[in-house]
This record gives structure tokens, C-alpha cells and sequence, in this order.
């Protein structure tokens, strides 16, 4: 099997010098040293688990033995959809967000799971179901916007409105464009079925710092005054420097219910 990449294992992460570790496991933290005095950073501290949280949502996301994670089956339609037997999550976002890369930077310690991640934006045509042992299936659906399959919007509709197990649904924004006009129909969509959901910033290590905190503060204020079921805190991720996987694999694990009450300092 593949080797997982360096940085994609908590104890990795946990010998690097203090900066560096504190911006991979909490990268909005590292970025709060740069906002202007008096900055209101309650969404900057909603979900702060401790580490033995973050160890064992990591547990879930390592396969081994009587803990099969495998990639299940792909689907077009609702009927074609695995029974809605175990907690879901899924994952929607424009066309070259980075949604594969994440998937697969999320599953990096599982390296037998098959998570295609194409050259060419708008590669994913299917809703792609990935199973997480006996614990949550994670969803990987079509992008929106640029080459979008033409059937996008009836399958995702039908999807977060019929889909009785969806515990939330992550949009996924680029960290270097920030929200566009497509973002705002989908953030339109959740609202209108009334699907909680949460804002994941990708290729953060792609967005100059000013360029960051920008798109940081900019979606925080369009959460405030235009959403009711959006977590309020922002996760930030790059799934090449691993900054934020850690974290996000606990709020899956943590919202998914496979954490108890997770200790946040």
C-alpha cells in the first residue's frame, strides 16, 4: 500500500516546533496574531477539542483490522444510494475546490481507499460514498458551477432534501477566490431545506496572509448576516501542508456523535 504523507498522522505533527504544530492542527489560531486589536474573535474558538479528542477522531479515520474504510459505490440518483444505514456527512463545493484533495488528505491514513483526484476541474459526475467502518459514510458529490454535470442540481436537491441519515454537509470554499456568486445559490439552498451546515476554506497554502484573513473576516460577516444553519466557526484547510485535516476529522467525527462530548479548552 501507499505510504501516508508526512504531517497526515497527529504524532508527526506533535514533534514539530510549537508555531508550526499550532498552525496545522489549529490554523485560524495562527492566523488570529494578525488581526487588529480589539477584533471580536468569539468564531475563531467554538470548536478547540483537545488532543485526545483529535487522537481518537484519528483512530476513525485509520483503517486496520475490524476497521474497514472503503470506498462503497457511486450513485446518480437517490435510488442508486446505499440504504441510509449509519450517520452521514458530505461534501459539496465548487468545481476545483480542492473537494477530492480533502477527501483523500482526510482518508491519508487509510491509503488502500481509492479517492480519484483529477487534473481537470468538474471530474466528479456522481455522488461517491466512502463507508468509515461501522461509524459514518462520507459523501464526495459533483461540483457546482463550471462543468457541473447537467443533472447537478436535481441529484444534489433531492440528496440534502430527502436524505434522512445527513448529519451536515460541508461547503467548501477556496481559500484563494474566496465566496463567489455559485457559493451564494448554494448557501441559498441549504437555507431554504434547512440543512446545518459548515464553511471549509481549502488551499490556504496557496492565499497570502493578507489575502487569508481577508476572505476569513469577509465569510464571517456574510455567515453572520445571511445564515441561520451555518456553524459559525470557519475551518481552514490545505490538504497539501495537512494544516486543519486534524481538526476537521474530529468535527466529522464529533457531529457524526462517534466522539463523546468533546473536551474543548
Amino acid at each position: 500500500g501507499r505510504v501516508p504523507p508526512a504531517l497526515s498522522a497527529l504524532s508527526q505533527v506533535l514533534r514539530l516546533e510549537r508555531s508550526r504544530r499550532t498552525g496545522i492542527m489549529f490554523p485560524l489560531q495562527k492566523l488570529e496574531r494578525y488581526l487588529a486589536p480589539g477584533t471580536d474573535t468569539a468564531q475563531f474558538h467554538i470548536f478547540e477539542p483537545e488532543l485526545g479528542a483529535l487522537q481518537r477522531a484519528e483512530e476513525l479515520f485509520r483503517s486496520g483490522q475490524g476497521h474497514p474504510i472503503d470506498y462503497v459505490s457511486s450513485a446518480v440518483r437517490m435510488d442508486h444510494a446505499p440504504p441510509p444505514a449509519l450517520p452521514e456527512v458530505c461534501f459539496i463545493g465548487r468545481s476545483n475546490v480542492g473537494k477530492s484533495s480533502l477527501i483523500r488528505a482526510l482518508f491519508s491514513l487509510a491509503p488502500e481507499v481509492e479517492v480519484r483526484v483529477s487534473k481537470t476541474p468538474g471530474h466528479t459526475k456522481k455522488m461517491n460514498f466512502f463507508k468509515v467502518g461501522k461509524y459514518f459514510t462520507l459523501v464526495d458529490m459533483p461540483g457546482y458551477g463550471y462543468r457541473a454535470p447537467q443533472d447537478f442540481v436535481e441529484m444534489v436537491e433531492a440528496y440534502l432534501q430527502e436524505r434522512c441519515n445527513l448529519k451536515r454537509t460541508f461547503l467548501l470554499v477556496d481559500g484563494v477566490v474566496g465566496l463567489q456568486k455559485t457559493d451564494h445559490i448554494a448557501v441559498e439552498m441549504l437555507e431554504e431545506f434547512g440543512i446545518p451546515y459548515v464553511m471549509v476554506l481549502t488551499k490556504i497554502d496557496r492565499a497570502p496572509r493578507g489575502l487569508l484573513l481577508k476572505n476569513v473576516l469577509g465569510i464571517q460577516e456574510f455567515v453572520k448576516e445571511n445564515a441561520q444553519g451555518c456553524f459559525p466557526q470557519l475551518f481552514l484547510v490545505s490538504s497539501v501542508e495537512f494544516s486543519g485535516v486534524h481538526l476537521l476529522r474530529c468535527f466529522v467525527a464529533h457531529v457524526t456523535g462517534n466522539l463523546p462530548a468533546v473536551e474543548t479548552s
